[in-house]
């Protein structure tokens, strides 16, 4: 797959992610540091951008990876954040990571050796299982509604895990497509596709590594440097559907909740999908939405689905927003602030985590009112590039005992990320308002 401006997509091979290599690094969870808090002020973060010491820096020049001018976003919300690391766990062979998070609090660790099951409340590992080493490296991670978890490989094959109700351990169900599903279409010559000269697989078979996995509802959708998106039925494990979705390696997949599905591609486009109506119902084009200069390698959607976040090469995040009208969404500006690739995003209540290749994950939040965004805070630690991220807010009734016990904190995150080089750090990140901390600032003179 071909690297656009020389950085390194999500999705694309690396040295750290040679499946032979091999390292040393002890899999259990040590004992949790004594985190040291650090706190920061919001700070204005559209076209912004930020030396490695944290102060503010501009530039007039643009270089040919910067996207083309997009308008700045006023208005930042009045928000501070402090943030600690909780915990680093290393996979058994220094790996890339997957990290994904499922309902109430579980953290998933996922290798081409193994995947790990730690509570994200105690930071205790419950289990762990053979990851098919074979298979190259784990990609992705995502849950169907009833438990199941699906894991997306470099051999191009998605893995399906069920969780044993007698003993709790995870066991492999199958690999996409299963044998069955292959046997019922060999026999008709019109299943095959021409993948490269004088090579055929069937429809339904990835030609390529499966970059990304996402499910919602009864269905499973899955992307690949193939440049197709797949459709799984997650009940029977059939693959129902194949969409030639872009001209170049995919490299990310994300679905809101209305069921729109949104892909993002190495040919710098990030394209939307909709289901027609009724039970057989096709995947569509609804839009292909193009203000990216590079590679497209991570995407996230807010939870009501009205704002699509998107990270490529280019070192900015675009926001897009809904809009009535033929392009059905529109960007409304840019966050600037890594120095790096983009490699993974995710929301989380109201912020949005962003990891980079340049080893750190930054933490934005929008505001209540308006389109002002803010930088809240950045996490810095690892030694290799944030390949993925996860976040998980912690129940309220939880961090308000916690906020009333050391008198900080309106809301409180569990975020998860995970490195080139199989390192997986816990953080916490409490939010709270700054005009709530000056009255009790003020109260406090009193």
């Amino acid at each position: 797959m071909p690297l656009s401006h020389g950085c390194l997509p999500r999705s694309s091979p690396s040295a750290a992610e040679d499946p032979t290599s091999s390292t040393a690094a002890d899999p259990t969870v040590p004992p949790p540091p004594s985190p040291r808090t650090r706190h920061v002020s919001s700070c204005t973060a559209f076209d912004y951008s930020s030396n490695s010491d944290g102060s503010a820096a501009t530039s007039s020049t643009v270089d040919s990876t910067s996207p083309i001018t997009l308008p700045s976003l006023l208005g930042p919300p009045p928000f501070s954040a402090s943030f600690a690391c909780l915990s680093t766990l290393h996979t058994p062979d220094g790996a890339p990571t997957a990290v994904a998070v499922a309902a109430p609090s579980l953290l998933y660790s996922a290798s081409a050796a193994e995947i790990s099951i730690y509570d994200l409340a105690s930071l205790r590992r419950l289990d762990s299982f053979p990851a098919a080493p074979a298979s190259g490296s784990v990609k992705s991670v995502a849950f169907s509604p009833d438990g199941r978890a699906f894991t997306a490989h470099q051999d191009g094959r998605i893995r399906a895990w069920n969780r044993s109700a007698r003993s709790g351990r995870y066991h492999l169900v199958a690999s996409l497509p299963t044998a069955a599903d292959r046997l019922r279409r060999l026999a008709l010559p019109s299943n095959y596709i021409t993948v490269r000269r004088h090579k055929k697989l069937l429809w339904i078979q990835h030609a390529d590594a499966v970059s990304a996995v996402a499910a919602s509802g009864s269905l499973l959708y899955s992307v690949s440097w193939d440049k197709t998106l797949k459709i799984w039925r997650t009940s029977d494990l059939r693959c129902i559907e194949s969409v030639a979705a872009h001209e170049d390696a995919v490299n990310a997949v994300a679905v809101a909740g209305d069921g729109t599905v949104f892909t993002g591609s190495a040919d710098r486009r990030i394209r939307v999908w909709g289901r027609s109506a009724g039970e057989k119902g096709r995947h569509g084009l609804v839009a292909t939405l193009e203000k990216h200069r590079s590679a497209v390698n991570a995407l996230a959607v807010s939870g009501d689905g009205a704002v699509l976040y998107s990270g490529a090469c280019d070192r900015s995040i675009l926001v897009w927003e809904k809009e009535d009208s033929a392009n059905f969404m529109a960007v409304a500006g840019r966050l600037r602030g890594h120095r790096k690739a983009i490699l993974c995003l995710a929301c989380a209540g109201d912020l949005v985590f962003s990891g980079s290749s340049d080893r750190t994950v930054r933490i934005w939040r929008r505001g209540g009112e308006g389109r002002g965004y803010s930088c809240l805070g950045v996490l810095e630690g690892h030694v290799s590039g944030v390949r993925s991220v996860a976040a998980v807010r912690v129940p309220p009734e939880a961090a308000a005992a916690v906020a009333e016990r050391e008198g900080e904190g309106e809301e409180e995150y569990r975020v998860c990320s995970g490195s080139l080089d199989g390192e997986v750090r816990v953080w916490r990140v409490r939010i709270w308002s700054r005009n709530q901390r000056g009255m009790e600032a003020e109260e406090a003179l009193l």
